[in-house]
């Protein structure tokens, strides 16, 4: 495989890590280097994980996971977006969508990577060895979710204190486009 139809390949898979690291910029206001090292770290550490675990597990993983894979990817994103939104309307002081939370980090990166296993199977089929495109797909990961954190935080600073609803918004696209995406394309 060349190395611009990998990269093209790459940055697709990026996208959401992108799009959600957006989110998670708006919404993070403080400790912002230790939330994107996080978030840029383990989104990249996924990609690459997901596909060589599609590599490796080849369709037996795909045709488990396959049939309601955007449906976990949606239900996550919807949720922690939802809860977002929903903290954003609150009165409460309390703090939002815990950015700092493993668990939460844990929830986006899955969700971000389900396609990195359809990937690797492709991969596998076309005898690709995964070395190198695992760590391109992971290293364009961490470097969109970088830019995305970063572009985030930029509107974040801009739109104050209604930043975690358009974050949670953000999110819920986010898993709409993957259904709509999985309605129109299957």
């Amino acid at each position: 495989m060349d190395f611009i139809s990998l990269l093209a390949i790459a940055v697709g898979l990026g996208m959401d890590c992108f799009a959600v690291s957006i989110a998670a910029g708006i919404a993070v206001r403080e400790s912002r280097l230790s939330v994107i090292s996080r978030i840029a770290i383990l989104f990249g550490l996924f990609q690459t994980g997901m596909t060589l675990l599609g590599w490796a597990g080849g369709s037996f993983i795909i045709a488990w996971i396959e049939p309601f894979d955007h449906w976990i990817a949606a239900i996550l994103l919807g949720i922690i977006g939802g809860k977002m939104i929903q903290e954003g309307l609150s009165d409460s002081d309390e703090k939002g969508i815990d950015f700092y939370s493993v668990s939460v980090l844990l929830l986006l990166a899955v969700a971000t990577s389900i396609d990195a296993l359809a990937v690797g199977l492709s991969l596998a089929v076309l005898k690709v060895q995964i070395l190198i495109p695992a760590l391109i797909i992971g290293v364009c990961a961490v470097v969109m979710s970088g830019a995305g954190f970063l572009i985030g935080e930029r509107f974040g600073d801009h739109i104050g204190s209604k930043a975690e609803i358009i974050g949670g918004i953000v999110l819920i696209f986010i898993g709409l486009k993957i259904l709509a995406e999985h309605i129109i394309g299957g």
